[in-house]
């Protein structure tokens, strides 16, 4: 299959013929906590959310991912500690975990590479948290457009119910936030697409 090209570029090449492109349906199941690791999955569009049981029996969401690695974490573990879920359709690539954790063992610059990305993603998951650690719904739409987005520009690609999700508020406090904001003509909406307004002057 024809891999992403962050993805081409992180992998040894050794592995590329070693992954495998799958699609899952809306409600799917990619894994399951408890399950042994096989594969590792890099979301390429969709939506996949890592959940577990809250004592209640309601689902914790753990993490929210559009574009990247959803189980990099399983990759030295002996079992799934979450379950994976697709929001929407979604297509990934399977990484198989047993290659890919022998070749960081022999490939140092492979293991450098891992590294960095790592670390890149702990700087994303830093940011979630301190938008999430804002009380107003506000400051949380616009600290994701200034961190998250591109220019002044953020795309809620799988709608506005999943990013009040993400933001940790109701979608009912999201839309009148949004509806205030445009009002303010601090931000504009349309078809999904958040834009800072750019003063002029």
């Amino acid at each position: 299959m024809i891999l992403p090209t962050a993805l081409k570029a992180l992998l040894p090449p050794t592995s590329h013929a070693l992954c495998e492109g799958a699609r899952y349906s809306k409600n799917e199941q990619l894994f399951l906590t408890g399950k042994k690791p096989e594969w590792m999955f890099y979301v390429v569009s969709g939506e996949v959310t890592l959940e577990r049981t809250g004592l209640q029996g309601e689902p914790v969401v753990l993490q929210r991912t559009r574009q990247g690695f959803v189980s990099e974490a399983s990759l030295k573990s002996a079992k799934y500690h979450c379950d994976a879920l697709a929001i929407i359709d979604t297509t990934v690539v399977k990484i198989p975990i047993r290659e890919i954790s022998a070749e960081l063992d022999r490939d140092p610059a492979f293991a450098s590479r891992w590294i960095g990305m790592l670390n890149s993603e702990v700087r994303r998951l830093r940011l979630h948290c301190e938008r999430l650690s804002m009380k107003s719904v506000k400051d949380r739409v616009l600290h994701l457009i200034n961190t998250e987005g591109q220019n002044g520009t953020y795309t809620a690609a799988t709608g506005l119910k999943s990013l009040a999700g993400e933001l940790g508020v109701t979608h009912e406090a999201l839309y009148r936030t949004l509806a205030a904001l445009e009002k303010a003509k601090i931000i504009q909406r349309l078809d999904g697409v958040l834009s800072l307004h750019i003063l002029q002057g």
